[in-house]
């Protein structure tokens, strides 16, 4: 297992590899609006029903990062909530040879019951006390029936795009990546996680 490396995770909820060809990735549009639009703060999403957030999410594609290149596809993310209102979480991703990789994690909402930024950490729980154990958890988009989600933190350093299947109708898909390049995303950067 590569729990203790994937305790670095505290990024986002979700492992992931693969990658698409430059062939493959929508262009974002002007440059200098997307320039534009990375100079203003990333905000997350107004409002998260957890309730509705919880289940299995397919992770559909992301930007690159070093505590994911073992994996090499089939990555998901669960969230069950606990009995103290936090957040379960629980990566999974196939390596190379076939086994599955995971790590356990807890989330927790920063702010009221519909923040949409969360804490999330794969650190033992004896270490949770210590602040940088945790990371940045932001739902930056989410649609109306959450099936289809973004996932990303401040710096906008680190992507996840999420779905409730593992597959994404590509209207959709196209329709999400030119949102995040109005939010300041470097839509060539994102790779497709295979599936």
């Amino acid at each position: 297992m590569h729990a203790r490396l994937l305790s670095a995770f505290a990024v986002s909820a979700c492992l992931a590899c693969g990658g698409a060809g430059s062939q493959d990735r929508p262009s974002a549009g002007p440059e200098s609006q997307n320039r534009a639009a990375s100079t203003a703060p990333l905000t997350a999403v107004d409002a998260l029903d957890v309730q509705r957030y919880l289940g299995t999410w397919h992770e559909i594609a992301r930007y690159p990062n070093w505590f994911q290149r073992k994996c090499v596809g089939q990555v998901t993310a669960d969230y069950a909530l606990d009995s103290d209102g936090s957040l379960k979480v629980l990566n999974r991703c196939r390596l190379a040879n076939d086994d599955f990789d995971e790590a356990k994690g807890t989330a927790l909402q920063q702010g009221g019951t519909t923040s949409a930024r969360l804490k999330v950490s794969f650190a033992p729980a004896w270490l949770s006390f210590i602040p940088f154990l945790w990371g940045d958890y932001w739902v930056i988009d989410i649609d109306a029936d959450y099936q289809l989600a973004a996932v990303s933190e401040p710096g906008r350093d680190y992507l996840w795009v999420l779905s409730k299947t593992p597959r994404v109708d590509p209207a959709r898909y196209q329709a999400l990546l030119e949102r995040l390049a109005a939010k300041g995303f470097d839509i060539p950067k994102i790779e497709l996680t295979p599936q």
